[in-house]
């Protein structure tokens, strides 16, 4: 499976040779802020199978204290992926170009959603994040 996604500008583009997994949004006020919504859209990629296809030089970086961070077009401020210690860890739905085969399983930190997002009956969620296994 080949995924594509680029910015809004279209500046900066990517593919994906495989699938994505473990889609999640997370509802934390951080997400919040960073991806400008009431939740993040997220899915997993293996970092090999990642690759830049253009615009990579215009690509901007926030990295937190604890190594994870965000790559977002400097020019249109499209938020593309995330990374963790330097390297590609997933890619935000909102930027995938057409249907990449995947739905959001579970939504996390959905204890410290917005007051005024409503989330639908039904789904799978978590106060805070999924439990760990053992």
């Amino acid at each position: 499976m080949i995924i594509t996604g680029e910015c809004f500008c279209g500046s900066v583009k990517y593919q994906v040779n495989g699938a994505l997994c473990d889609a999640r949004s997370c509802h934390c006020s951080r997400c919040r802020k960073a991806f400008s919504a009431q939740a993040s859209a997220y899915a997993l990629v293996e970092p090999q199978e990642f690759k830049w296809l253009s615009g990579q030089s215009l690509l901007t970086s926030y990295v937190g204290a604890h190594g994870f961070g965000l790559q977002f077009c400097s020019q249109c401020g499209s938020t593309l992926c995330g990374i963790y210690n330097g390297t590609i860890h997933g890619v935000t739905l909102g930027c995938v170009n057409g249907d990449p085969k995947i739905v959001i399983g579970r939504h996390i930190y959905v204890g410290s959603k917005a007051a005024w997002e409503v989330i639908p009956e039904g789904v799978t969620q978590f106060r805070e994040g999924p439990p760990t296994k053992a």
